[in-house]
Formats: structure tokens, C-alpha cells, sequence
């Protein structure tokens, strides 16, 4: 098989753990007889710093024409970089809310699973751990208020902020669907997360979301507010299967969800849309103060190509192969340190790669 990935290496650490990824990639490759095609795109803070702007229109078309787009990291300290004093439309992260709504990727898949080995790193208490946990977080990826109108004005010498938080019911319908197919495959249960006591986008949320749970007679659907899931996710995790979420509270939840597998560097995450064309990425940011250390978690970014090639290239053979790849490397007690205990192997960001490809 031949693709060709557009492959946006970003700022901080994100150089680092797409090498490793990639690296793991040409494994499968030689493994499998495939042939993946690499066209290296411009976006964030180093498009900024060459071309003025965080996302131009020639590295969007590279990545239409991509059979799948795999992405690092973008941005800075948030407050202290040099990009943050900029108007927000040429800020790293807007072009990455650009590439997104460019390529139509409204549906955003981030899988939190606590593997046995990390346990030791979860922080939360053994009687609540339990067997462990497995849940998917599916977030809305191109509406509400990140995209909604925006702007800064001084009203009689005082400055106000405006962010707007708007929502059609198709955009929440073609989520809610994505969200009980993929319900469908694991437990057969969606908790739909809103603030409906609260907004109204959040009660038209619901409706929608009742609407469309009655094509799926057995798939268990509980709505929850947000501040309670927040709550239930330290108090009871093992609860959750799809949870089923708005732009903002997805964004929230999905990194508290990271922090109790372990750690955040172990996050995956995909970006669909209405077609296999797909953007995948470490659910973390670019952690600039760690950059050019070799002690960065490559794992997420690495899970995140498994989610490509199952995804956008229907090798599940080829995923499986990297998911169990880490697990037997975890089990063998290597960590990065992030993810560090007592009696375990130390290991840098290269080396994570190099056992991971090894156990390939």
C-alpha cells in the first residue's frame, strides 16, 4: 500500500516525537510491505517565523491532497512566548483551528485506557482504579466558541472580552452519530456531557442528542453536566465508555482524562471528518521548557500513528502491531520520565522509539 502523509513536525517537542514516530512507521513499512510518503508542512510557530502567518494556504493544500496528515505539537509558553502578544488569528493555535475547519474534521477521537503497567502513575486510589478503565472521549471539533465571533473593545474606559458559543443542530447531530457508532463497538453506552441547566446551545445539545439516540435502541445514553463529569472522572472512571462532548468541554475533559492513565504523554488522538482523509496527534501541547532534552514521551504520538493506519488506512493488523509493541515495552519496565516509578528503566525519548520499533 502507498500513502502519503503530510507531516507537520510544530514547535517544541513536536519535532522530537514525530522522528520517533516516523521511525516507527518504517518499520511497519519494511514489516508489512507498505510504502508511506512523507511531505513535511509548515504550521504553528515555525510557520510564523517564516512565512508571518501560522497556517498558509499552500501548507493547507498540501495536506488536502495527503491521504492523512500526522502532526507534533504547536506553540509556546502560554503568556511568555513570542507569538502570545500577537492578534489571536496569527497566534500558533490558530492554525491549528484552521487546519482543522479547512480539512472538515469535526469529529475528534481521544481514547483514555489505563494500561496495568502504569497503575503505579495513576494518582488516583487503588479502590477507584480498580481493573482499570477504558473510555473514548468524542469532542466536537469545529464549532462552539472557539470558532464563534470574537473581540476585545474598550466600553467607557474599561476593556471587554467577547466570546460567542454557537452551535447548529447538524453540527451536533453528525457528532452525536459518530459517537454511537463507535459506542456500538465497545460497551454500548454514551454519557452526553453539556451545561443545559445553564446555556442554551447546551439545550439544544441535548435535544439533538436524544434525537439521534433513538437510531440506536441499544446503546445506553445518561446526559451529565460538565462540572459533575469533571467530578466523575476522579471519583468513578470506570463508569465512562463514549463520553459525548462540546468543543471547549471536550478540550477540558480529554486532558483531565490523560492525567489519570498516567500521564498526559500518553494520549492519542484523532481528528475525523466525512471522508478517511484524517489529522493525528498527541492530545498534548508542545512543552517548550522540555524541548531538545530526549526526555519527552514519544508514546502518544506514536499511538496516534496507530490511530492513522487504522483510521484513515484500514490496517488494523498494522495498528495492532505498535499497540502491542508499547504495552510489552511498558511491561518490561521501561518509561520515560513522565511516567517513571520505582524499579523501572529510565529511558529518553530516542529510546522509547528504538524499543518500541525493536519489539515491531
Amino acid at each position: 500500500m502507498d500513502k502519503k502523509i503530510a507531516v507537520i513536525a510544530g514547535d517544541g517537542i513536536g519535532p522530537e516525537i514525530v522522528t520517533e514516530a516516523k521511525k516507527i512507521l518504517s518499520v511497519i513499512e519494511d514489516k508489512f510491505n507498505h510504502r508511506f510518503e512523507y511531505k513535511e508542512v509548515l504550521m504553528g510557530g515555525i510557520s510564523i517565523d517564516v512565512h508571518g502567518v501560522p497556517l498558509t494556504d499552500e501548507a493547507l493544500e498540501e495536506a488536502k491532497k495527503s491521504d492523512s496528515v500526522l502532526l507534533g505539537a504547536v506553540g509556546g509558553d502560554v503568556g511568555n512566548s513570542k507569538w502570545y502578544g500577537v492578534e489571536p488569528s496569527l497566534r500558533p493555535e490558530a492554525g491549528l483551528l484552521a487546519l482543522r475547519k479547512g480539512l472538515e474534521l469535526f469529529a475528534n477521537i481521544r481514547p483514555a485506557y489505563l494500561y496495568d503497567e502504569l497503575k503505579s502513575a495513576c494518582p488516583l486510589r487503588d479502590d477507584i482504579i480498580g481493573d482499570g478503565f477504558d473510555m473514548v472521549i468524542m469532542r466536537e471539533l469545529t464549532g462552539g466558541i472557539y470558532f464563534g465571533e470574537r473581540n476585545t473593545q474598550e466600553v467607557n474606559g474599561i476593556l471587554k472580552a467577547t466570546d460567542i458559543l454557537t452551535y447548529d443542530e447538524e453540527e451536533i447531530r453528525r457528532i452525536a452519530i459518530r459517537g454511537f457508532d463507535i459506542a456500538m463497538k465497545r460497551k454500548k453506552k454514551v454519557t452526553s456531557v453539556d451545561k443545559a441547566n445553564v446555556l442554551d446551545s447546551s439545550r439544544l445539545w441535548r435535544k439533538v442528542v436524544n434525537e439521534v439516540a433513538k437510531d440506536y435502541p441499544n446503546v445506553e445514553l445518561e446526559h451529565m453536566l460538565v462540572d459533575n463529569c469533571a467530578m466523575q472522572l476522579v471519583k468513578h472512571p470506570r463508569q465512562f465508555d463514549v463520553i459525548l462532548t462540546e468543543n471547549m468541554f471536550g478540550d477540558i475533559l480529554s486532558d483531565e482524562a490523560s492525567m489519570i492513565t498516567g500521564s498526559i504523554g500518553m494520549l492519542s488522538s484523532a481528528s475525523l471528518g466525512k471522508t478517511k482523509l484524517g489529522l493525528y496527534e498527541p492530545s498534548h501541547g508542545s512543552a517548550p521548557d522540555i524541548a531538545g532534552q530526549n526526555v519527552a514521551n514519544p508514546i502518544a504520538t506514536i499511538l496516534s500513528a496507530a490511530m492513522m493506519l487504522r483510521y484513515s488506512f484500514d490496517l488494523d493488523q498494522e495498528a495492532d502491531a505498535i499497540e502491542s509493541a508499547v504495552k510489552q515495552v511498558l511491561k518490561e519496565g521501561y518509561r520515560t520520565i513522565d511516567i517513571m516509578s520505582q524499579g523501572c528503566n529510565q529511558v529518553g525519548t530516542k529510546e522509547m522509539g528504538d524499543l518500541i520499533a525493536k519489539r515491531i
